[in-house]
């Protein structure tokens, strides 16, 4: 455990080239097909993919908000627009928010991204068929390209974020009776729908022999897009800090001042660690849990036990994935559920895990007006479920730093943004073959 201030110690120990990652290079990525990719833009951005034609992928993963959706915790089925102005419908209100904040999406066809999601309840697993281990059946995921790729077979199989509620569509009535890779099942129905579409139609058969020869298309084909698409169009590895790994090119004073901190006394980079900033493992940390939870729909609590619901293991508890840092300071609001709108405050809290959430108030969260059959803060008004957060996160380590070294970690952050991924390699596009409208 870290106490005290730690600018002494930073000053006294600078960090040196060891201690810091090794520049990032091409050979860290999985090969992308441009053609294949450029497909991948156009399913990302298109509203065909969700059940009532209404939500695409750019809904809660937005470039103008650094892929992801400026919330704390989002809105899907049941309401309109994007970012902070998203709001419920008074004709078909939401059942509750998404249970978790949306992960921004940079990087993620770097090799080392093996897990997904803040639990890693898909990860790669070459002991297994199809390569994955997930708890979906293994005939369900068969045929996807990549992790990245799979990942994709649970926001359009959700309710409350692509598939829609009950039995209002086709799609969330297939979901309802269960019926998701059996002929006639819900990914049979969107692949019918982009098939039914000339334009979507040409570019697959162009980009795959085999729905060339006649194969029709599956909804694996289109993960395997916008996949293709992801890892493309959100590489990032041109922030001030990659340049100063590759070059030497000093960082701001401060932004230097921070990176010392972060790889030296602080202890960031126990965790943070690597080209990415992240072990990709997890770990319980404290942080607030607001909103519903990830219980199931007939339980009444709102817990979301990280990666114990997947591992089953008590030491899992409350344990969630290290997340990669480049631009983080634009994907707020930060934690697992979005507590924090301020990121400052996220890492006052972060450096004293197991009391850097008493007091905590839901006004430093970002979160559309509405009341939900929920309460947001069920968990924090529970005595024994705040006690099982912070008897989770006991071995922690705490870090006092000084309000001049939190800003500097601040700025080193800041150094770790690469604005021409925010932005995108190809942007945007103006329309989308369904002719649907696209999140602009």
């Amino acid at each position: 455990m870290l106490r005290a201030s730690v600018l002494l110690l930073c000053l006294a120990a600078p960090v040196v080239a060891a201690d810091l990652p090794k520049p990032v290079t091409d050979a860290d990525y999985r090969p992308v097909n441009g053609a294949e990719a450029r497909l991948g833009q156009l399913l990302f951005y298109d509203p065909i993919l969700s059940g009532n034609r209404n939500i695409a992928c750019s809904t809660c993963h937005n470039p103008k908000f650094a892929t992801s959706d400026g919330l704390s915790l989002g809105l899907g089925e049941g309401a309109v627009g994007l970012g902070p102005d998203r709001h419920v419908l008074a004709t078909d209100v939401p059942e509750q928010r998404i249970p978790r904040n949306a992960p921004a999406l940079f990087n993620l066809g770097a090799k080392e991204f093996t897990r997904m999601f803040d639990d890693g309840r898909i990860e790669e697993d070459p002991s297994r068929p199809s390569g994955l281990r997930t708890p979906m059946d293994e005939s369900m995921v068969q045929g996807f390209d990549s992790v990245l790729s799979a990942q994709a077979m649970f926001p359009v199989l959700a309710q409350d974020e692509m598939a829609g509620n009950g039995k209002e569509n086709d799609v969330s009535t297939k979901v309802r009776e269960g019926m998701i890779t059996t002929e006639g099942g819900a990914w049979e129905l969107l692949a019918a729908r982009v098939a039914a579409l000339p334009a979507y139609r040409t570019r697959f058969a162009a980009i795959y022999p085999e729905i060339a020869a006649g194969r029709p298309i599956k909804f694996t084909d289109i993960a395997n897009a916008i996949a293709a698409f992801t890892a493309f169009e959100w590489r990032a590895d041109k922030s001030p800090f990659d340049s100063y790994l590759r070059t030497g090119a000093p960082m701001t004073p401060d932004a230097m001042a921070g990176m010392k901190l972060f790889y030296g006394p602080a202890g960031c980079a126990a965790c943070h660690s690597g080209k990415f900033q992240t072990d990709q493992s997890f770990h319980a940390m404290g942080e607030p849990q607001i909103g519903p939870g990830k219980a199931e729909r007939f339980e009444t609590n709102s817990r979301d036990t990280g990666r114990m619901r997947v591992t089953n293991q008590p030491e899992d508890a409350y344990a969630f994935r290290t997340p990669s840092l480049r631009n983080v300071v634009r994907t707020g609001p930060w934690g697992h559920a979005g507590a924090y709108a301020d990121l400052t405050k996220f890492l006052q809290q972060h450096t004293h895990p197991t009391t850097g959430m008493a007091g905590y108030d839901i006004a430093d969260a970002r979160l559309p007006d509405y009341k939900p059959k929920k309460d947001d803060l069920a968990i924090l008004k529970s005595p024994d479920d705040l006690a099982a957060i912070a008897a989770a996160a006991a071995n922690a380590p705490t870090v006092d730093l000084t309000a001049d070294e939190t800003s500097q970690i601040i700025a080193f952050l800041g150094a770790l943004t690469d604005e021409s991924a925010i932005r995108g390699r190809m942007g945007v596009p103006k329309s989308v073959p369904s002719g649907l409208p696209v999140d602009q």
